[in-house]
């Protein structure tokens, strides 16, 4: 039976009535299983694939019968955005089979609540921290609006994996299985999702094998790619980088990704005014995290409704496919951290039928042309990074288990430990260490346990906690000021920014001036003005993959020309690449570059690795940093550092060995993590920052020398 013959009749209907003359790959395989097998399913394949309608279209009939009086099916999406602007495309499946589509997170009405409450049924689209917060403030509700639940879709299902918050979710789901009659399939979509094993792990630990996932690698969309290298001096983007950009979206719909936010008010102010010289008027939209929410809405609806040659200018805010039309090419300036970013970035462009996928990087230092390059070629090799997972999630659990006790108005000591050990994301943390969790939350008054009983309440530190609005999510936010235009938010500040009345900033892609700062109520006062610097906000730069650090070592020691690269791009390669050649260095050494008394141990490995490599060299009195993005490593009085590291890979290390060397700074932090007894901090940092099998095997592979610098 076909793909199109296992769906209900009107499901048919409606295939017929959009006009579809035939389902896409990943359709063809996701239908039948989600129809004939009862397991849970991972749909994977490239952006604008058609991943949605093969999970809906399936799902919707099989629930169609009941879903008109009853909640079967729950979208997790990781982004309220992301929801708004599926709404549409959802509601549009469900015309004319009685089907309700209700949203649920921060910006909903509470009346349009309080009807979902009086009446769950069909489709409930929701994020992890408002599901959260359905089991903290809507308790008496919970088993009512989830019990009849066939069906949890988990949308960029890979955003979830290797982080506080995908931990977070898969609790939240694990805990609202045991309300439902029946344990929901999960259905994941995602464009860039690898290790299968710890994938099938997260979505279904007690029954691996009974998670399917349907993959159709690559696309018939055509890449076409180019990297033009335009260096810099300095931290401002040189404009000869904006004259190119505005020359490339002059007449084209663009989405232009940056790495930071401050990069982004930087480069909307210079194009704007590249293109204003030409009459154009504002065209270029800023788009990230510290925007509005109103406005960054804006920017959206002007981008999906624009047929003009408009672009917008983003962080990773746009990377999880949120619609703003046809995009017809995607800029990065400077390299992503990770291949998958890159991977995500260009499916934005190319979502018509006919239309090819045009990506253009630049990049502005020898560091970040290389990286470039690197990433670009592992994009080409179609590699991505393995899913790691987040071990030892001891903050989390402290959250979840102030939660679980609102929830359930106290729980007994020993049901909570069940509860955790059947947890589908804590079943294998020691008890031991759970328990020591929890006694220190009862000595700090985080719970507390009733007269006479073994129950245990939320305690009076543990209600500062869950009444916070911030209790919600798992993941760090930082302190910021709400940044104000009379009465009309325009977005905010970091606090780590240090600014005073009388500075110009640019926010929004618009140009202030400070006129008052409310330190109480951490609120700037602005006006316009006619120029600006760009803020800056705090953040950590992201972990690289060992990968990445040897392809760009692999590429240092080439001679590959690369038929993609601008010709100063290739000039300054092969100037990089020259005191490499010249010394006979290969991709299978590393080097310490000596200069009197100063070294740099240039790795090109895994951000983690590098990390554990300065901890081992410190064991070893060696005063060893950090000193890049990239991995390099500068070492005080590097004499004598050969033999250094011929000791490392000798030496049998235990994690005890490396932490007496860990500064303060480069320790394990996450929003709970503050929470915890220190002995549980201490293994989450083992488990998510050391990787002492990784720096040995880094050791033993390579063969190092001491180089003078040149």
């Amino acid at each position: 039976m076909s793909s199109f013959d296992l769906l209900s009749e009107k499901m048919k209907k409606k295939i017929w009535d959009m006009k579809w003359d035939r389902f896409t790959p990943i359709q063809e395989k996701t239908i039948p299983l989600i129809i004939n097998t009862q397991k849970d399913i991972i749909v994977s394949s490239g952006t604008a694939s058609g991943k949605t309608e093969a999970a809906l279209l399936p799902i919707l009939s099989v629930v169609e019968k009941t879903a008109s009086s009853k909640l079967k099916v729950i979208y997790i999406s990781p982004l309220k955005a992301l929801i708004n602007n599926q709404f549409e495309r959802i509601e549009k499946l469900c015309d004319d089979i009685d089907i309700r589509i209700h949203r649920w997170h921060g910006d909903v009405s509470q009346s349009k609540k309080l009807a979902f409450l009086k009446n769950p049924s069909g489709i409930l689209q929701i994020t992890p921290e408002s599901l959260e917060s359905f089991f903290v403030n809507r308790t008496n509700h919970l088993k009512a609006a989830f019990k009849e639940v066939d069906f949890i879709v988990i949308d960029e299902i890979h955003s979830f994996f290797d982080n506080a918050r995908g931990v977070h979710l898969r609790s939240l789901l694990s805990r609202l299985s045991n309300l439902c009659h029946v344990p929901p399939r999960i259905v994941g979509l995602s464009a860039t999702v690898d290790n299968f094993d710890l994938v099938k792990a997260w979505v279904n630990y007690a029954d691996p094998d009974n998670v399917e996932v349907v993959e159709v690698k690559g696309s018939d969309k055509q890449l076409l790619f180019h990297l033009m290298h335009v260096p810099s001096e300095t931290s401002i983007l040189p404009l000869e980088l904006f004259e190119d950009i505005r020359d490339l979206t002059r007449h084209q719909k663009s989405i232009i990704f940056c790495n930071n936010r401050g990069q982004v008010e930087e480069a909307t102010v210079t194009l704007n005014r590249l293109a204003e010289k030409e009459g154009m008027g504002e065209t270029y939209y800023p788009h990230h995290s510290s925007i509005d929410k109103k406005e960054r809405e804006y920017v959206e609806k002007v981008m999906s409704e624009s047929t003009a040659p408009k672009s917008v200018i983003a962080t990773s805010s746009l990377e999880l496919g949120i619609d703003i039309g046809n995009i017809e090419v995607v800029i990065q300036i400077d390299s992503t951290y990770s291949v998958s970013s890159l991977k995500q970035r260009l499916g934005r462009s190319g979502r018509k039928r006919e239309a090819d996928q045009i990506l253009q990087l630049y990049s502005t230092d020898d560091d970040k042309l290389i990286q470039s390059l690197a990433v670009m070629e592992l994009v080409i090799e179609k590699w991505i990074e393995p899913s790691k997972g987040y071990l030892h999630p001891f903050d989390v659990l402290f959250q979840q288990i102030l939660s679980i006790c609102q929830e359930n108005n106290g729980i007994s000591y020993n049901h909570l430990i069940d509860r955790i050990n059947k947890n589908h994301i804590f079943h294998s943390l020691l008890t031991k260490d759970v328990i020591t969790l929890i006694q220190g939350m009862i000595e700090k008054e985080y719970v507390e346990v009733l007269k006479n009983s073994d129950e245990l309440i939320v305690g009076l530190e543990g209600e500062r906690i869950l009444r916070s609005k911030d209790f919600y999510s798992v993941f760090m936010t930082s302190d910021e000021y709400e940044v104000m235009d009379g009465a009309k938010r325009i977005g905010r500040l970091d606090k780590a920014f240090i600014i005073n009345v009388g500075d110009n900033i640019i926010l929004g892609g618009r140009l202030w001036g400070i006129k008052d700062i409310d330190f109480d109520r951490s609120k700037v006062y602005v006006t316009k003005a006619v120029s600006g610097n760009k803020p800056t906000y705090t953040g950590s730069p992201g972990y690289i993959h060992k990968k990445i650090g040897e392809k760009m070592m692999e590429i240092l020691c080439s001679k590959n020309e690369f038929h993609y690269i601008n010709d100063i791009a290739l000039a300054t390669l092969n100037d990089v690449r020259r005191k490499y050649l010249w010394n006979g260095i290969t991709a299978d050494h590393r080097c310490i570059w000596v200069d009197k008394a100063e070294g740099i141990f240039e790795t090109y490995t895994g951000t983690t690795i590098t990390k554990t490599l300065v901890w081992m060299l410190r064991y070893f009195c060696v005063d060893a940093k950090i000193m890049d993005g990239v991995g390099r490593i500068t070492i005080l009085n590097p004499e004598g550092i050969l033999s250094i590291l011929q000791k490392m890979k000798e030496k049998e290390w235990t994690a005890e060995d490396l932490l007496p060397y860990v500064e303060e700074k480069e320790f394990f932090t996450s929003k709970y993590a503050a929470f915890i007894d220190e002995s549980l901090r201490v293994k989450m940092h083992v488990g998510n920052e050391v990787d002492i099998e990784g720096a040995v095997g880094y050791l033993q592979k390579y063969e190092f020398k001491s180089m003078s610098f040149m």
